[in-house]
């Protein structure tokens, strides 16, 4: 066993901060750093843009806002005292940067700014941002490690090569990296290449928490040098991750002396223990899911200053699973949940939703709507003109419901959540002011077959079901006209579903997906309700990303657009 003295000790400060709120993520830091102190950690990483939040958007084009930020930066420094901390933060220096503060025993000694700045899906970084060029390492005893941000370990020819050759065999990169449905393999496979090709270790941070619609799932890692793993953090919590690493590596011919930061000596004085094996077993994609939608409700309510939110629940699979999370997000006690039959639900509907609740724990109200729909009917009567009912008449029923909602929310000031799914949201099938109304869309990105898989998936977690098994056997309805089923308007969402991920996240063509075996009638159905219905997503409460492909953030389509590949 090698000695304390041949060893440096690691910690990954996986924290959850809230964009803008300086004061109270500067205080989550310092109370990590007092944590890494007690452990014995010579070099504790936090993440990027750890200190203001990320993103922060357009709050980066306020001066204040940079002022701020340089304020608790500073505040943070005697905090640092016996310590090595790599923090992230912005700052500006002839334009603003995305930075990794280097702060030794209470001094900041150098700012690393990010090199490579993200441009797509959800990255808007260039347009904040100016890049860095400096890229130092630091001298640490007699380690030199080096020091890069999220998208700088990604690129092809990144500064982790460049400090490797300068003979850094430990390579920190702090990260804001949201979550989808696989991030976690693909984030692995990058840094186990990174650190075969170097030949270094990898001491990689990321961000944990819920920032509008992204999440960010944590699960921080240490990397051998052969691409093995030493160690990795809590999925969807904080987290300090705790490893030592041998004292290795130094300036290479190549380096020069403007290119190495000496730090100082490390801290041998303290005493520390033997560390257990420290890695998480890697989350199953619907554990991984699941908990990112549970994470992402959590933090959107109570970040935005609520502590209970109501919904809609009709006793189908949608509604019973956003409650279903709301009240593993927020407990029970948090989750209000109303039931507006009309003389077009069904008992069983009525039945499932007071059994939902029941299972949950929750609350349930009852409010009829038989009453407002005729009073509504009977005020439009001349208006519409006795012309036979359709379409506009179901659509009546859902923004009653809607309205009734938003009642109850704005008197309780409880947060509304919507429960639409992607597919609905895909094609329109959706009602605007109706069931779309609401402050959050926990679904909007869970395509309808995922519904279902999360629904099983949930169920399996506890000793007997909590969504009634007859919910999810049930067909799906929207129940506003007599004997509805999704299927009078849609194609299965079996059939549905598979056309959607190619059209909309694959960004296939028509023939493409035709060739791919689906029916080109269907495909072109589904084309054209996805073309002409940008204009409801774009009146949808923010929903939470779980795919590489979300509307809002990733998809950004024109609402006035008169090209189609069906008329070419």
């Amino acid at each position: 066993m090698m000695s304390d003295s041949a060893l440096l000790r690691f910690g990954l400060a996986q924290i959850d901060p809230t964009v803008g709120d300086f004061e109270r993520n500067a205080d989550l830091i310092a109370r990590f750093i007092d944590q890494a102190l007690d452990e014995g950690v010579d070099v504790v990483v936090f993440p990027e843009l750890a200190l203001s939040g990320y993103p922060p958007e357009d709050l980066l084009l306020k001066s204040h806002f940079l002022e701020e930020a340089r304020k608790w930066l500073n505040w943070l420094l005697p905090e640092c005292r016996g310590i090595t901390a790599v923090i992230g933060c912005p700052v500006y220096c002839k334009g603003v940067r995305n930075a990794a503060a280097v702060i030794y025993d209470g001094k900041l000694l150098f700012e690393y700014y990010k090199q490579h700045l993200p441009n797509y899906g959800v990255f808007d970084e260039k347009r904040y941002f100016e890049p860095g060029s400096e890229n130092p390492c630091y001298l640490l005893g007699s380690t030199l490690f080096g020091v890069s941000i999220c998208e700088d370990i990604w690129a092809d020819a990144g500064p982790p090569l460049e400090q490797a050759d300068k003979g850094a065999r430990i390579l920190i990169n702090i990260s804001g990296s949201p979550f989808y449905a696989g991030k976690t393999k693909d984030r692995m496979k990058v840094l186990a290449r990174m650190a075969s090709t170097t030949g270094s270790y990898i001491a990689y941070c990321n961000l944990v928490g819920g920032q509008d619609e992204l999440v960010f799932d944590g699960q921080s890692l240490a990397i051998g040098p052969e691409g093995e793993l030493i160690g990795r953090a809590k999925a969807f919590e904080q987290d300090l991750l705790i490893f030592d690493l041998p004292v290795t590596g130094g300036p290479t011919k190549s380096s020069s002396t403007s290119t190495i930061v000496d730090l100082g000596p490390t801290f041998q004085s303290r005493q520390r223990h033997e560390l257990e094996v420290n890695e998480k077993p890697v989350p199953s994609m619907e554990d991984e899911v699941y908990e990112a939608l549970v994470l992402g409700v959590r933090d959107y309510t109570r970040k935005n200053g609520f502590n209970s939110v109501v919904i809609g629940l009709s006793g189908g699979i949608d509604s019973s699973l956003t409650a279903t999370i709301a009240c593993d997000a927020l407990g029970p006690e948090n989750t209000i949940c109303v039931a507006m039959p009309s003389e077009i639900s069904s008992r069983e509907s009525i039945e499932d939703a007071r059994l939902l609740a029941g299972n949950l724990g929750m609350r349930l109200l009852e409010i009829p709507i038989g009453n407002v729909l005729e009073s509504y009917l009977d005020e439009l009567k001349g208006t519409l003109m006795d012309k036979l009912p359709n379409v506009t008449e179901e659509n009546l029923q859902a923004r009653i419901r809607g309205d009734l909602l938003m009642a109850i929310s704005n008197k309780f000031g409880w947060l509304l959540l919507s429960t639409g799914n992607k597919s609905e949201m895909s094609v329109g099938y959706a009602t605007l002011y109706g069931d779309m109304a609401g402050g959050l869309a926990v679904l909007k990105d869970v395509p309808k077959t995922m519904v279902y898989c999360l629904s099983r998936y949930r169920n399996q977690m506890s000793q007997k079901p909590v969504i009634p098994d007859c919910v999810i056997a049930k067909e799906p309805s929207a129940e506003l006209s007599p004997g509805q089923r999704d299927t009078d308007t849609l194609p299965s969402y079996e059939v549905l579903d598979p056309i959607l991920y190619l059209y909309v996240e694959e960004d296939k063509s028509v023939d493409e997906i035709v060739e791919l075996g689906h029916d080109r009638e269907t495909v072109n159905k589904v084309a054209v309700w996805v073309d002409k219905n940008e204009y409801k997503r774009r009146q949808s409460p923010p929903g939470i990303k779980i795919t590489p492909k979300a509307f809002g953030r990733d998809r950004r389509m024109p609402i006035t657009n008169r090209y189609s590949e069906l008329n070419t």
